[in-house]
């Protein structure tokens, strides 16, 4: 394929693990367009992908949080002529507490984020793809999606929707040659959960917790393979059937306990 048209869009591009995917997709040669909300980080960073790579590296400034995000975002590929080959939907935050007292516009942006915008975004680009006869759409769900979860129920609601739509729309696609692959990823070592660093250090080394890079990488394998989904980590893996079928009265009180963990 001529190199000017492999293009890949990573939302959360500047930090984490959606950097983490811009620097590997960039070592295999395609361009990236890096969305975040982070300007100067954002900038930053695509100045060092183009230092680093033999690639571009397209920095925009845009917050998916907001209801016009996605189409502005499909709009400047279109004017600037860019065929997108990979949309990775990466961006994503993350409330806790009771949901009663979370903060209404939080609410708000998180489940235009997480379900609106990225619909969307899966929408507008799936549909580029689909006549080209071309693409891959990786999703970040999480493992919090397997569950009703007290304490973050608005975030695990949310992942469990980007489950269930992405296996969805993976019917609908994959005939015209688009693949769609979820991931649902445990818990990673990023500022996400804002975990205190004595619990988040320990969680590291019981392989709880997972370098951003590695999941990155586990996460390009499974997509570039055209798997369904991906569940990274054999502990997480086995875990799943337990959050099934485990009563909400004890996940609660596990919940509970487990505050201190957490920076406030």
């Amino acid at each position: 394929m001529n190199s000017e048209k492999r293009y890949a869009l990573i939302s959360g591009a500047s930090s984490g693990i959606g950097w983490e995917f811009t620097k590997l997709l960039a070592e295999k040669g395609y361009h990236t367009i890096m969305v975040s909300n982070q300007e100067e980080l954002l900038k930053e960073k695509c100045e060092l992908i183009k230092a680093q790579y033999n690639t571009k590296a397209i920095p925009l400034y845009m917050d998916l949080s907001k209801p016009e995000s996605a189409g502005k975002v499909f709009l400047f590929c279109k004017e600037n002529k860019m065929e997108v080959e990979i949309l990775i939907n990466n961006a994503g935050f993350y409330i806790s507490g009771d949901m009663v007292q979370s903060n209404v516009e939080k609410i708000r942006n998180l489940i235009q984020l997480h379900i609106t915008g990225l619909s969307l975004m899966c929408r507008y680009f799936g549909n580029e793809m689909r006549e080209r006869k071309k693409g891959y759409i990786l999703n970040m769900s999480s493992l919090s999606g397997w569950m009703a979860y007290p304490k973050i129920a608005l975030y695990a609601s949310t992942k469990r929707y980007i489950r269930d739509f992405s296996l969805a729309i993976r019917y609908e696609l994959i005939k015209h040659n688009v693949s769609v692959t979820t991931v649902t990823p445990g818990a990673i070592d990023t500022n996400l959960y804002r975990l205190s660093p004595k619990y988040q250090s320990l969680a590291l080394r019981l392989h709880i917790m997972m370098p951003p890079k590695i999941l990155a990488k586990k996460a390009l394998k499974a997509m570039f393979n055209c798997k369904a989904a991906l569940t990274p980590g054999f502990i997480n893996r086995i875990a799943i059937p337990f959050l099934v079928i485990a009563p909400m009265r004890w996940v609660y009180f596990i919940e509970t306990k487990l505050d201190k963990v957490f920076m406030k």
